[in-house]
């Protein structure tokens, strides 16, 4: 099997979705139209919202999908599928439509991030790989925003590759903490393949490898004049390791007129630890010399060192964010919501659950983002029918979906639609924008939300809610299905 078969991701799929595909195409459903909405149901780590990514992955899966000769006859001999069913994938591509939320785009419980129309085993098939992709990077980049934003301001590294649950969930893992707000990744692939800023210093090794600590150092600087980050806790932060880099730096780095430097903990009490290496620094006239901090830090610990003073310009995280440990499941589902009949009219399909958050919302539809004109601001999120336009120049009235007695009109907004066209009739017709392009309007659309949805704890609601004619669907269909 040569490379490009290894990268092959055709196969990565539930094996169900392979019987079921044989079940369509011999019981005559190989050629229905389905719709297929990815959702998620809850916000990780109790938080506001998400941050959607992903996309640029799952482009690139939909544009490869085919079957080698190989999964034919390893599909063969499982002696499951028809003959007609093999002879079908050996010509496989995606035919279909697919919508989907740009990355970056803070996103809701219960709204599709992304719409698959296409013939039925078309759409099944998909199902898996497209959940990993927009579920894993949808997961960390929504947990980099978080500690992005916990560390106010300050430089945020991702440090997790070693960490990671294996080696792509390292590498996209740097590109989706990148579009939550990470400056940069120790992850050089990362680089390589995505453009994510690499950057990197030393490790302890490289203080122990050298007879003293300050010759390590000595060396370092004279090594990398212009990128000297000295590691300071391999024997004693505050008696030897910021003396030495001071010493260091003094020796080496002011003779060049070079004042761009650092020193990095990555171990011990941070918060007193940097308070003491700041004032040694300034008193030693190094007032730009930046420190940086690693060591399983995450959001909480991140806060609470800002709250206790830590002097700390840069952090670098790892393994609390590349696998969100925290909370380390996305949760996104892949559910039906319509089917068209021989007519082509779509017809709405729903599931119903005893749990009421796993009532799935029928019928293909559209996302809107309501936007106060005044002031820029998302007021709420709001999914009607395909078919339904929105008259901006007449007041709306929004209802909660499970409290419909909780109304609010709504004027002077400004609707816009969250999903775009990604495929049409197979064809990709969107262009991927850059990673840089990403990571700044996932900012751009931050800055819309109010500050109480960005809360780390009890955020304010930020609902989606239905229109009337959606809405009415939905019930219409809980009553069928009741008895």
């Amino acid at each position: 099997m040569n490379t490009a078969e290894k990268l092959n991701m055709t196969m990565l799929c539930d094996f169900y979705e392979l019987t079921m595909g044989n079940g369509y195409f011999r019981n005559g459903y190989k050629d229905r139209i389905t719709y297929f909405d990815v959702f998620f149901r809850k916000v990780p780590d109790q938080g506001g919202f998400a941050i959607a990514a992903g996309l640029e992955q799952l482009i690139d899966y939909i544009e490869n999908l085919h079957f080698t000769d190989e999964d034919i006859a390893y599909l063969r001999g499982r002696n499951l599928f028809c003959d007609e069913f093999l002879d079908y994938l050996k010509d496989f591509r995606f035919t279909g439509d697919i919508y989907a939320v740009p990355e970056g785009t803070p996103v809701f419980p219960r709204e599709p991030l992304v719409i698959v129309r296409a013939p039925s085993i078309e759409a099944q098939l998909i199902e898996t790989f497209t959940l990993l992709t927009i579920n894993h990077q949808s997961l960390i980049a929504t947990k980099a925003n978080r500690i992005t934003r916990a560390a106010n301001g300050r430089t945020v590294l991702e440090f997790g590759s070693r960490r990671a649950q294996g080696a792509d969930a390292a590498i996209v893992g740097a590109r989706a903490a990148y579009i939550g707000g990470c400056a940069g990744t120790a992850c050089t692939i990362s680089d390589q393949l995505y453009g994510v800023p690499a950057g990197g210093t030393m490790a302890h090794a490289w203080v122990q490898m050298f007879d003293t600590e300050y010759e390590a150092f000595k060396t370092y600087c004279q090594t990398y004049p212009t990128n000297a980050t000295l590691l300071v806790d391999t024997y004693n932060t505050l008696k030897s390791g910021v003396p030495n880099a001071i010493r260091a730096f003094n020796e080496v780095l002011r003779p060049l007129g070079i004042t761009k430097c650092g020193i990095r903990l990555d171990s011990g009490d941070m918060a007193y630890l940097t308070q003491k290496a700041r004032k040694m620094l300034d008193e030693a006239g190094w007032p730009e010399c930046q420190i940086s901090v690693s060591n399983s830090l995450d959001e909480r610990l991140i806060q609470n060192l800002l709250l206790q003073g830590a002097e700390i310009d840069m952090f670098g995280v790892g393994e609390r964010m590349i696998t969100a440990k925290s909370e380390p499941v996305f949760g996104g589902v892949y559910k039906l919501t319509a089917v068209e009949n021989e007519q082509g009219q779509i017809v709405p399909k729903i599931k119903c659950s005893e749990n009421v958050e796993k009532i799935t919302i029928p019928h293909f539809k559209k996302v809107y983002r309501l936007y106060n004109r005044d002031n820029g601001k998302a007021i709420a999120d709001y999914m009607t029918v395909y078919d339904e336009e929105l008259d901006e120049n007449k007041p709306l009235m929004l209802f909660d979906p499970y409290a419909t007695w909780k109304t609010k009109n709504v004027c002077n907004f400004e609707a816009r639609e969250l999903l775009v066209p990604v495929f049409l009739n197979g064809k990709c017709v969107y262009t991927s924008p850059s990673l840089k392009e990403i990571q700044t309007y996932c900012k751009q659309q931050l800055d819309t939300l109010w500050e109480e949805f960005k809360r780390f704890d009890n955020p304010q609601t930020y609902y989606v809610d239905l229109s009337q004619k959606l809405w009415d669907i939905q019930q219409e269909l809980l009553r069928k299905n009741r008895n």
